[in-house]
């Protein structure tokens, strides 16, 4: 920043920013939230946590990162669920944490292909609930040694995935061959489809855009994200998970209280309408979308949901379109029900489960989210 610059800040106001002082604020980076992506793959020589390295760097709802990991066990990692970080008002039944944790398992078993590993899954040995997750289980992954595994393609591209959420290019269409390569990488179960026709587009622009408003308008759902907000390089290295918001306009932003959980909160401010209003012009940004249905809606559906949605993750990364998540339609709630069976019937009309749904599209490239280390993940060694 310059000495003195004009700052253009949400609310509507103009804010003289002068000094160095201002300036040591907006330009810190909450580097150590960013450490793990660095560190993947070096850190470690032992099998399992190399693998790990990579694991945890896996999408998963609200970013929570609600993995636990016990290797007290040779050539084995126990999964479990930190049942501390669900998300019940969103996530009533735990199916988007579940998938998340899927996530996690497909990155770990390509990680540890790279090294030459198998990674065989025993899921839910000691039984399920439909639910909520609870201290059981989710796998146990068993590691060998194999020279027939394959390296997976898709992992080259682990330490370039994002989330993009930002608005996409209008102009840019997402071309049949990219979309088509995308789909075809789900490999687990799940039957992945996507459009990039201007009726279909538009007409999920319309409907994941009423079902983004439900979340937002319902005070519980809401309050659930912005309880997560975590607003500068102070509070996402304190907690390096959640929605984190960082960099100079929202350092700025927090520092003259124009960015606040609690403003965020008042509907009646201009933080909250113009937070609003942006994150809805971004789901009308869509130029593709997709989505995965499952026969089921088991526990091993979701798990099975998850690790294709890593994939696709992957794949749209390696055609260079981004991709975000767009699942308050397919939330489990009261006042989502009515988007919820639209979705079904126009998603799945023979029946099945919309597990995931995404837009895609083409935008400037964004940092990585902040992660736990793997440290603070290990329960048992």
């Amino acid at each position: 920043m310059n000495r003195r610059k004009f700052l253009m800040l949400a609310g509507g106001g103009v804010v003289l920013a002068a000094g160095v002082g201002l300036g040591a604020v907006v330009t810190r980076t909450p580097h150590s939230a960013l450490k793990p992506w660095a560190d993947a793959g070096s850190l470690y020589k032992e099998p399992r946590k190399r693998a790990l390295s990579y694991a945890i760097l896996a999408p998963n709802p609200h970013n929570r990162q609600p993995w636990l990991v016990d290797l007290s066990k040779q050539d084995q990692v126990i999964l479990t669920a930190d049942t501390k970080r669900l998300l019940p008002h969103t996530d009533p039944f735990n199916r988007q944490i579940t998938i998340g944790l899927g996530c996690f398992l497909e990155v770990m078993r390509m990680a540890a292909a790279e090294d030459g590993y198998r990674v065989d899954f025993d899921l839910f040995p000691e039984g399920e609930s439909a639910d909520a997750l609870d201290a059981r289980p989710i796998a146990i992954a068993s590691f060998a040694k194999d020279a027939g595994v394959e390296p997976d393609p898709l992992f080259a591209h682990i330490l370039q995935r994002r989330s993009l959420k930002e608005p996409y290019d209008l102009a840019r269409q997402v071309p049949d061959g990219a979309l088509a390569a995308i789909v075809a990488a789900a490999a687990n179960g799940p039957t992945a489809g996507g459009s990039n026709s201007p009726e279909s587009v538009e007409r999920l622009r319309r409907l994941t855009h009423k079902a983004l408003a439900v979340e937002i308008d319902t005070p519980r759902t809401y309050k659930e994200s912005v309880d997560l907000f975590r607003i500068g390089k102070t509070e996402i290295e304190a907690n390096p998970d959640g929605i984190d918001f960082s960099g100079p306009m929202f350092e700025t932003l927090n520092l003259f209280g124009l960015m606040t959980r609690e403003g965020s909160l008042d509907t009646t401010s201009s933080m909250y309408k113009q937070g609003r209003a942006a994150v809805l012009e971004a789901t009308d940004t869509a130029m593709a979308h997709l989505w995965l249905v499952s026969p089921g809606n088991t526990r091993s559906d979701q798990i099975n949901a998850g690790r294709d949605w890593v994939r696709i993750n992957l794949a749209a990364t390696g055609e260079g379109i981004g991709i975000q998540p767009l699942s308050q339609a397919l939330q489990e709630y009261t006042e989502m029900k009515p988007h919820y069976d639209q979705i079904h019937k126009q998603l799945a009309p023979g029946g099945g489960t919309v597990q995931m749904l995404a837009r895609l599209g083409y935008a400037a490239p964004v940092a990585p989210s902040p992660r736990w280390s793997l440290e603070t993940k290990i329960v048992g060694s």
